[in-house]
């Protein structure tokens, strides 16, 4: 069963989307939102598989939301509900996987329902088949590293540095590659020279600028957050 949530800040267009996803087999809504920030913070801590969203909504529009989420997880499908036609292309950009218009036209919905039941219940399969591991260097030796021991990964003179709790491994693949790699709703690229995975974050130092210095549990480094990335990352982890 795939589960999906709505944001939308309008009563009456939440319940007729409810009344659809009610009676399609395969989809199940797990919780509803008029409030962007209460839905980003769910989608953080809970497994789900479908967002239905608004554009239009105070705090955080929809737009802005779709990137934050499409970070978090890249196999999240994000589909806008919306009365206006001008923002598909920025839709499209963060590549969600449709973008229906109020009012809603009844097949438009039960086409786009059962797209996603066909489309995702295959990806959950390719996704089930995935084997959690990359391969690294140690010295001569080729070392088999599960994703979850990386810490964080540092990029030195074209060389990637692969950190765990208790050694380092190295690598030739270029940061932009270990960002397609890794799983996005555990590793976030802070900085240009660096990709955290959030699960090892112990503690966050305000720095100088408004950004943050982070510190990774079991380990002495210290990652800087860039300016560039600030926003986004405060976005990410709720941090006011």
């Amino acid at each position: 069963m795939l589960k999906c949530i709505i944001v939308e800040d309008e009563f009456p267009a939440r319940e007729e989307l409810k009344y659809f996803i009610s009676n399609h087999e395969g989809i199940e809504l797990e919780k509803e939102f008029d409030n962007p920030v209460d839905a980003l913070k769910f989608i953080q801590n809970n497994q789900i598989d479908i967002v239905f969203l608004d554009i239009n909504m105070p705090e955080i529009d929809g737009i802005s939301l779709g990137k934050i989420i499409s970070k978090l997880n890249s196999n999240l499908k994000i589909i806008f509900i919306t009365a206006y036609r001008e923002y598909a292309a920025e839709a499209f950009e963060i590549k969600a996987f449709d973008y229906l218009l109020k009012p809603y036209s009844e097949q438009r919905i039960k086409e786009v329902l059962t797209n996603l039941t066909t489309l995702k219940s295959n990806e959950l399969i390719k996704e089930n088949n995935k084997i959690n591991k990359i391969t690294v260097s140690l010295g001569e030796k080729m070392i088999v590293l599960s994703i979850d021991e990386i810490c964080y990964i540092e990029i030195v003179e074209k060389e990637s540095i692969i950190y765990t709790e208790t050694t380092h491994y190295t690598s030739k693949l270029k940061l932009s590659k270990w960002e397609e790699i890794l799983p996005k709703n555990k590793f976030y690229r802070t900085h240009r020279s660096y990709i955290v995975n959030l699960d090892k974050i112990r503690e966050i130092e305000p720095w100088f600028n408004g950004t943050y210095i982070l510190k990774i549990e079991n380990t002495k480094a210290k990652i800087p957050v860039s300016r560039n990335n600030i926003k986004e990352f405060k976005e990410l982890l709720s941090i006011k």
